[in-house]
């Protein structure tokens, strides 16, 4: 009898703690750290309730019965505090959220354009204005196009894989290293004459302060009867004059390309020592006192060039260019180092970035 009593007694005495408990609860989570702490697999009740295993048979029922009873009542507590306090938080939350209608609305920023976005824009309607049409091609591109149609045999350096990204299981198809590919593909589509740019996104194994392993380019391709390097240079002075805002002197300075003869390296003069490789006083950093700048590279097609797109060079002529939007995107604004476009910083972009309605 005595273990009975003892386990009765604790019973009532866990009501009454559980009671005073009971009382101080203010929120769903004291509500249900409480359910756990008296109620739970290991809470004092289920705790309580295993001294029942010393008990003599005939006294088990009477102290399951206490403890059903007990089990009850802190039950039925907690269901009727459950949807006063849920309704009491309810209330908070709508509280703390209230939404002042009579208050002005937040601004919304005006959208702005990406530098490197704007100056493609700005470099396609300038061409435009040329009569250069606008193509684009695929950025995954099939060796025919990136590297066989543009005179670069498979022992070709551009070909190996410290520059070029290969396609995993697809040895035949690269992440286009230029948009050269695109003169091609518009060759074979179109008979001529053509003028066409082409812009986009292009991958090198490459990455410091003025090189990224993906980058922009603008390309461009002129094929007419009677093309000649004249021609040529009098596009590409138009575009630095209108670009740069300025009319900046600009040479081809002779170099070699697989897919030009004769090639030659685009040169202005420095927009900012004015191509007279001082500022004040001292040796200009950008173009290194020599006051001009590499901006890309140029040249007349080359015959084996015009032989893969199919197009009798007998009969026609013509000239392509390129140069990196990054770099004329440097040039403009005075940023020395291309990282910048790409790590994301909104107070850097916006310096530059041209606003849109």
């Amino acid at each position: 009898m005595s273990n009975l009593k003892a386990l009765l007694d604790s019973l009532q005495e866990l009501e009454q703690n559980s009671h005073k408990e009971f009382e101080k609860l203010q929120s769903l989570e004291d509500l249900e750290n409480f359910r756990v702490q008296w109620l739970g697999k290991k809470g004092q009740l289920t705790n309580t309730l295993k001294m029942m295993g010393k008990l003599d048979p005939q006294d088990r029922p009477k102290a399951g019965q206490e403890g059903n009873r007990v089990r009850g009542l802190i039950e039925s507590r907690i269901s009727e505090v459950s949807t006063s306090l849920a309704a009491k938080e309810f209330e908070a939350q709508i509280e703390a959220e209230r939404i002042d209608v009579t208050m002005p609305g937040r601004e919304v920023p005006s959208r702005k354009e990406h530098p490197v976005r704007s100056t493609m824009e700005e470099l396609i309607r300038i061409f435009a204005k040329c009569g250069f049409e606008c193509e684009i091609g695929p950025e995954a591109e099939h060796e025919f196009y990136n590297f066989d149609a543009l005179n670069m045999p498979p022992s070709h350096p551009a070909r190996a894989l410290q520059d070029t990204f290969y396609i995993k299981d697809s040895p035949d198809v690269v992440l286009r290293t230029h948009t050269s590919p695109v003169q091609i593909r518009t060759m074979l589509s179109q008979k001529p004459p053509i003028r066409m740019v082409a812009p986009g996104r292009v991958y090198r194994a490459d990455y410091d302060a003025t090189h990224s392993p993906m980058f922009h380019q603008i390309e461009g391709l002129l094929v007419d009867t009677d093309v000649q390097m004249g021609h040529l240079k009098g596009i590409l002075s138009v575009m630095v004059k209108e670009f740069f805002k300025e009319d900046l002197k600009v040479r081809l300075r002779p170099s070699f390309f697989p897919f030009t003869e004769p090639s030659a390296e685009i040169d202005i003069a420095c927009p900012f020592c004015k191509g007279s490789g001082k500022v004040q006083s001292q040796n200009c950093k950008t173009c290194k006192g020599t006051g001009w700048i590499e901006i890309g590279g140029c040249g007349m097609v080359d015959p084996e060039v015009f032989k893969a797109a199919k197009i009798d060079h007998n009969k026609y002529s013509g000239f392509a260019f390129g140069m990196g939007i990054e770099r004329m995107t440097m040039l403009k604004y005075g940023v020395n180092d291309l990282r910048n476009y790409y790590e994301g910083d909104q107070t850097f972009i916006s310096q530059f970035a041209r606003w849109k309605p």
